[in-house]
């Protein structure tokens, strides 16, 4: 039943699951013609790529999209039409009328916790797009609320600044983040390290937290962890390295990299690292975009990875597909996705079933 609670999700016996737990659904949030997310460049293009991706994640889970108002819906439902995906009632697909003005719902989507026996509730971090960066947010800042109350579910709200891309998790008390994220002034400044840690401990269930140094250049979330460095498994992580010494991204990779090879789970176990190749450097109209192989998102059944036309796609999905073998790992076209800073799970948030995860 819905209700703000007022304790916290560790003490009441939640945790946050891995990504690649069983799901009872994917969430997204349908960009706007009007939104900044995509200047000049959604008619004929943004639309199918959001119907690609839900014709995809329908095959194995619900997926529940967020619109804009009742003429975006109208739009929406035009464009899930013409790529002949059927939503409503009787069907996998629903659409909600939970506003936000800019698709990243990685960021401002509600994040599930789980617990024993498969109760679930939501934690509903602050949202403040980046650090101010894109104002207004405040409809964005909303939607978990929406959603607790269309899922019945308690709603635990921290009261600090917290992005679903800037974590992650694996399943077993071990959180990987970034310094140039979570201790940004832009987001908590009146908190610490330590402040935050406990923040995550408290709201997700953590016991240890591993830290990353810098993000990958043209990245606007000030380092967001989900295009470095993601957990495959509860001992084993996927991290982006750069090839290219002269390349910007060479320095912080390298850095990145070798502070994992030190680091160990909340249980002790060694991490076990794999690299992950990145593309060759992309840019539209002067500006490095922060195209990654990390951005993949671990769906039922598949893993959907961003590809960019580079001849290193080939490489990055065979990877993952060793890592993942039962799982169909599924090149995804993001060449024009990433005009908009960002990939699949950066417009994707996964809802978990409760169910135990099988990896």
């Amino acid at each position: 039943m819905f209700r703000i609670e007022t304790g916290t999700p560790a003490a009441a016996g939640y945790q946050m699951p891995a990504e690649w737990a069983p799901h009872a659904a994917t969430w997204l949030t349908w960009p706007r013609p009007e939104g900044i997310s995509f200047p000049g460049r959604y008619d004929g293009i943004v639309p199918p790529i959001w119907a690609r991706l839900t014709a995809l994640l329908a095959e194995d889970e619900e997926v529940h999209i967020n619109v804009f108002s009742a003429g975006h819906r109208a739009a929406v439902e035009e464009a899930l039409r013409a790529a002949r995906v059927p939503f409503g009632e009787g069907t996998r697909v629903r659409l909600h009328d939970f506003p936000a003005y800019e698709p990243w719902c990685r960021d401002h989507g509600p994040i599930f916790v789980t617990k024993e026996g498969g109760e679930r509730a939501i934690v509903d971090w602050g949202y403040n797009a980046w650090g101010g960066k894109y104002p207004p947010c405040d409809l964005d800042d909303h939607v978990p609320v929406e959603v607790a109350k269309f899922r019945g579910l308690p709603l635990y709200q921290p009261g600090i600044v917290m992005e679903g891309g800037s974590l992650d998790v694996n399943g077993a008390g071990t959180l990987l983040t970034t310094e140039s994220c979570l201790l940004n002034p832009n987001r908590n400044p009146h908190l610490t390290r330590a402040d935050i840690e406990k923040y995550l401990a408290d709201y997700l269930g953590i016991q240890k937290v591993l830290w990353l140094g810098d993000g990958i250049l043209g990245d606007d979330t000030d380092g967001h962890v989900d295009d470095l460095t993601r957990f495959v498994s509860v001992d084993t992580v996927v991290t982006v390295v750069e090839d290219d010494p002269n390349d910007e991204n060479y320095a912080p990779l390298r850095e990145n990299r070798e502070r994992l090879a030190t680091m160990t789970t909340a249980c002790g176990l060694p991490l076990r690292v794999v690299d992950l190749p990145m593309p060759k450097p992309l840019h539209c109209e002067g500006q490095r975009l922060p195209a990654s192989y990390a951005n993949f998102y671990i769906a039922n059944g598949k893993v959907l990875v961003p590809v960019f036309n580079d001849p290193a796609d080939a490489k990055a999905c065979a990877i993952l597909q060793e890592l993942f073998p039962d799982r169909r790992v599924i090149p995804f076209d993001a060449s024009d996705l990433i005009w908009g800073l960002g990939a699949l799970h950066c417009i994707t948030q996964q809802e978990p079933s409760g169910a135990v995860a099988k990896k």
